[in-house]
């Protein structure tokens, strides 16, 4: 893949969206989910994504995280115009630019949480001692020095999300990509991991979108839009 050429636009900017629609066919009829949204996200910025179940945030997020095809639009990351990139340089984009969390943790149960947090970072190709310092900077920063070298199932819901948390910041991403972070959590621990969550990603400078329903959550973060039938009817 060619190096990532500046933004188009501005180089500020870490995400740039323009009327991106995306349609799934039901029963004989097509169905609408997004309908021509224009975004931009600046680089650095956390993006709250409001909207009640079934409004589209989990479709808006797989098109910006480059999951699923069948989107119209446009979508740049890291400079580059998605839809004129093969299966190939989008597996890298992915790899090199994106960093995902989502509702459940899809750890590796047979790993340990520093290995799980590690995977990415060998595939990326760094070193074992590199990945493996990376992984217990992040773990040890959320709060599980203790837990460093258990399994998943030996870790509560809040420790395993940690754990998801670590790995999707391992590879420092210029994107986080967020679904409902911490939907599965009781109130109390799901503050605590969005506030850790937060502090990570300031830390290190990478521009967020997190998926939520959750309107005291959203006020933490720097804006917010709301998803309501197909469009961004709000900003904040």
């Amino acid at each position: 893949m060619n190096s990532p050429t500046p933004f188009s636009i501005d180089d500020r900017n870490a995400v740039e969206i323009f009327d991106l629609q995306r349609s799934f066919m039901q029963a004989g009829h097509s169905i609408q989910i997004l309908r021509g949204i224009d975004l931009i996200v600046k680089k650095g910025e956390i993006l709250a994504l409001l909207g009640p179940s079934g409004s589209g945030k989990s479709t808006f997020l797989q098109a910006v995280g480059l999951l699923e095809r069948g989107f119209t639009g446009s979508i740049r990351i890291a400079g580059q115009e998605i839809n004129a990139l093969s299966d190939r340089d989008r597996t890298t984009i992915r790899r090199d630019y994106l960093g995902f969390v989502y509702q459940f943790h899809h750890l590796l149960p047979d790993f340990s949480a520093v290995e799980n947090v590690m995977l990415p970072q060998l595939i990326q190709g760094k070193s074992p001692k590199e990945a493996k310092e990376r992984a217990i900077f992040l773990l040890v920063s959320l709060k599980l020095k203790d837990r460093l070298h258990h399994h998943p199932a030996q870790l509560s819901g809040g420790e395993q999300q940690r754990v998801a948390v670590a790995r999707a910041l391992a590879n420092r991403p210029a994107v986080v990509l967020a679904d409902e972070p911490t939907g599965n959590l009781d109130e109390m621990t799901a503050d605590v991991v969005l506030n850790e969550f937060l502090r990570l990603v300031r830390r290190q400078g990478s521009a967020a979108i997190i998926a939520t329903h959750n309107v005291t959550m959203a006020k933490k973060m720097d804006r917010i839009v709301t998803l309501h039938e197909g469009h961004l009817i709000e900003y904040y």
